[in-house]
């Protein structure tokens, strides 16, 4: 009997341990990948604020060429 015991021991550990270790992690790193609901949001939010902050940007520059035409040769030439 004790020689059974061993052998199973052995082909658990040979076998069925790494297996099961490798298994593991591989479902820990697809899960680590995706990205959670919280995180989803915070990127649509963040996307949405740069949308909005480009036509901010964009509305400026065009207010600047009506009020200050030049003003993109004067911000140049400061650098």
């Amino acid at each position: 009997m004790h020689i059974i015991g061993t052998i199973l021991l052995i082909l658990f550990l040979v076998i069925v341990a790494p297996i099961w270790i490798v298994s593991h992690y591989a479902t820990r790193w697809r899960t680590a990948r995706t990205l959670s609901r919280d995180h989803e949001r915070t990127l649509a939010d963040l996307w949405d604020t740069a949308q909005r902050m480009e036509t901010r940007v964009h509305n400026l520059e065009r207010i600047l060429d009506a009020e200050a035409p030049g003003w993109r040769q004067r911000t140049e030439a400061e650098q």
